[in-house]
């Protein structure tokens, strides 16, 4: 998809209610700092058009991307981050889930998990969850640029394997720094969403 227009059209936070768009959405969950920000940029082609930070949890509400007014890009807010309250944390947890379970545009959730080490619990958590909500996740593997070639299809052995990856399930390595599966992922995408180029 070339990106002729984009604007962060929606932002919900936890008392928000969420729209009722009528394109196609796509969904990006992750934990804090796993580079979902990064990565949504370097899918849009712009430097800081998602808010990107080195403190965790700076996504706070769900924002809804308007791409080419064909489409939406979703940025959940990032799970599993220790300094925000386990009361925070379980209002997001509600917000992220009211959304899966009620967003009839909803296509595919795209879930980032960070190349270098084997997924948290956390992660297993927010896998699962997804699954349960009816969704078959697509997993990113950030931050590919800071792991040698040789270690890519061992790491992403071990996140199948953690995660207990439903048989078939995609995995896509990325770099946000090198673009390295930006092409693949934007590939998926105008699948899942019937996009085509005029």
């Amino acid at each position: 998809m070339k990106i002729r227009s984009l604007e962060l059209e929606t932002v919900c936070g936890i008392t928000s209610i969420l729209p009722e768009n009528d394109k196609p959405e796509i969904a990006f969950a992750g934990k804090s700092n796993v580079g979902k920000s990064s990565l949504i940029n370097a899918l849009l082609n712009r430097k800081s058009f998602a808010r990107t930070s080195s403190e965790p949890g700076k996504t706070q509400t769900i924002n809804f991307y308007n791409i080419n007014n064909a489409m939406y890009c979703v940025d959940l807010p990032g799970y599993g981050f220790a300094k925000v309250s386990k009361e925070v944390q379980a209002k997001w947890g509600k917000m992220i889930e009211g959304y899966l379970k009620t967003s009839p545009m909803l296509k595919a959730v795209f879930l980032l998990i960070d190349i270098r080490h084997e997924p948290g619990n956390n992660d297993k958590d927010m896998y699962d969850w997804i699954v349960n909500n009816g969704f078959e996740p697509i997993i990113i593997a950030t931050k590919l640029d800071k792991i040698n070639r040789s270690q890519i299809q061992k790491n992403v052995k071990i996140i199948k394997n953690k995660l207990q990856v439903k048989p078939g399930t995609i995995v896509i390595p990325f770099s946000s720094h090198t673009k390295q599966g930006r092409d693949e992922v934007w590939q998926l995408i105008d699948e899942l969403v019937g996009y085509t180029e005029e």
